[in-house]
């Protein structure tokens, strides 16, 4: 069954957005370890001129890539129609890289974060032995347990999943309604309907869930994250079936840049209210950080399809590799965090080798897994295009 329109020329700029995303990823969490927030491990020597910073990025940038998976979503559905063999497509390409991450990728972060917070001194094998069982005993003096095992870093994947199936359920239930639906939106969309109620949206949910749900990423408590994850996979789902949203965005994108620096500059100056994201905010202040997050994300697109919407042969290595460079990339850095804190390196000369050498292991690893059958299996790829992936294509065919 499919209940979606054909399939339109393959819009360049989503996959440019999702390269960008997730490039954000490496500087991002090199940033968590050196700011006051809490994260895995952290360097002896916080930097707090980073903070604003990471605010810069904070509020939209897990939002893009649930947009850009929403848009792919339907992509998949206009190829291949709503048959289950879509779904099995989607937990190969996910379930099998949180399955493959949780056994490989993420038990090291948890050893050197049991080490460092809670001066576990048994070797790494002891560890995995208490990681595998489910041991609950690492717990801080507030009564907070480290939950094992754990997909840490790799929750975006069971909430992509999680999210595909409800939009599968969906448009399998409701196909012809959808697709009226994103007729009308292409019919009566405006200024209104992509910048004030998509804010209003998110400002409500804000509102009314962050206080009681802070986001967990333990997919079954973390209400207030669906709230806001899932919204941005349903309007990608919405932008790949309508025309009329991506050129309003195109025609608002420097506005929404605009608002969303000024918006920026008023969280991190103090302007609306403590420099802070977390939970109990004045109203004002929930306020900007929602006219942020969403102008942010209208401005990344409107500015994407008007420069990125081009193919190359960097978008075809880059879109792959993405992937697996995400699944392996905080491993990487905490593991290097750890070996240069024996160096006792300056703060500056430390984190652009750290952002460095976490970057140039990530690309190494991808190397490795997109020549090797097995790996692109456990790390999400195709295996199909295993011996056309081994080198860099010199020419794209269009």
């Amino acid at each position: 069954m499919n209940t979606f329109a054909p399939t339109a020329p393959r819009q360049y700029y989503l996959d440019w957005l999702r390269i960008i995303a997730f490039a954000i990823l490496i500087p991002y969490h090199v940033g968590m370890y050196y700011v006051s927030w809490d994260w895995h491990i952290k360097s002896s020597i916080i930097l707090p001129a980073l903070e604003p910073w990471m605010r810069l990025f904070s509020p939209w940038r897990m939002d893009l890539l649930f947009l850009v998976s929403g848009a792919a979503t339907v992509c998949q559905f206009q190829r291949r129609g709503v048959r289950i063999d879509v779904l099995r497509h989607r937990a190969r390409r996910l379930l099998w890289p949180l399955l493959f991450g949780m056994l490989v990728i993420v038990p090291p972060q948890s050893y050197l974060e049991v080490v460092r917070r809670f001066s576990y001194e048994a070797g790494y094998l002891d560890f995995m032995l208490l990681y595998l069982r489910g041991w609950q005993g690492f717990c801080d003096s507030t009564g907070h347990c480290l939950i094992l095992p754990t997909w840490n870093h790799l929750w975006y994947l069971p909430y992509l999943f999680t999210y595909t199936a409800l939009l599968w359920l969906f448009s399998a239930l409701l196909g012809r309604q959808l697709k009226e639906l994103a007729k009308h939106i292409d019919r009566t969309a405006g200024a209104m309907t992509i910048l004030m109620i998509p804010i209003g949206v998110l400002m409500i949910s804000r509102m009314s869930l962050r206080p009681g749900y802070p986001i967990t990423h333990a997919l079954l408590d973390d209400w207030f994250a669906h709230s806001q994850y899932f919204a941005m996979f349903c309007f990608g789902a919405l932008l790949a079936q309508t025309r009329a949203l991506i050129e309003l965005a195109q025609r608002l994108r420097w506005i929404a840049l605009v608002a969303a620096v000024l918006a920026w500059a008023a969280l991190v100056t103090g302007q609306v209210g403590p420099a802070s994201t977390g939970v109990g905010l004045p109203q004002m202040q929930m306020l900007v950080i929602s006219v942020q997050q969403w102008c942010a994300i209208i401005a990344a697109l409107g500015f994407g399809r008007r420069l990125l919407n081009f193919d190359s042969a960097a978008r075809g290595y880059l879109n792959e590799a993405v992937y697996p460079m995400y699944i392996v990339h905080q491993t990487l850095i905490i593991l290097l965090a750890v070996c240069l804190q024996t160096w006792a390196l300056a703060p500056l000369v430390e984190l652009p080798l750290l952002l460095l050498l976490a970057t140039a292991a990530s690309v190494m690893c991808y190397e490795l897994v997109r020549r090797v059958g097995g790996l692109r299996t456990a790390f999400g790829l195709n295996n199909a295009s295993g011996r056309a992936a081994q080198t860099w294509p010199k020419a794209v065919p269009h």
